[in-house]
């Protein structure tokens, strides 16, 4: 098979579901894959953060409800894209948006050395923080 026509078999084949630049690349940093399994109508984790680093993901099966700091919820379905910035910005949701069918969904991370790859948000900083949540449509 010639260059070009396994390059031209390659683009048949091959959908761009996002192309994002990360916020940094950190120099002997981890990436990590994780497959995220909801069942019906699981709400997800807590409000929490991703210090080290961005995320970037895929919905395999069902809906997700996805919600970051500043944004408004939407549902990211099965064969959409999503990321977030990680660092400081709070994801609130990342729940079952269905309570008939499981949510699979594939996330990688990217997390500079010696940070953690997840950290809850506390109720209070919630409260602080709560004119940065927006209502859907907005």
């Amino acid at each position: 098979m010639s260059e070009q026509d396994a390059d031209d078999k390659l683009q048949n084949a091959m959908t761009v579901l996002q192309r994002v630049t990360p916020p940094f690349l950190p120099a002997d940093g981890e990436v990590m894959t994780l497959l995220i399994e909801w069942p019906p109508g699981e709400t997800g984790l807590a409000p929490h953060r991703h210090p080290g680093g961005p995320c970037f993901g895929c919905v395999l099966d069902g809906e997700m409800v996805f919600e970051l700091e500043g944004d408004s919820p939407r549902v990211i379905k099965a064969g959409e894209a999503f990321w977030e910035p990680g660092g400081d910005v709070i994801h609130f949701q990342d729940g079952n948006n269905r309570t008939d069918i499981p949510l699979r969904f594939l996330v990688t991370m990217i997390m500079a050395p010696g940070r953690p790859m997840l950290v809850f948000v506390d109720d209070d900083e919630l409260e602080r923080r709560r004119w940065t949540r927006r209502s859907p449509g907005e």
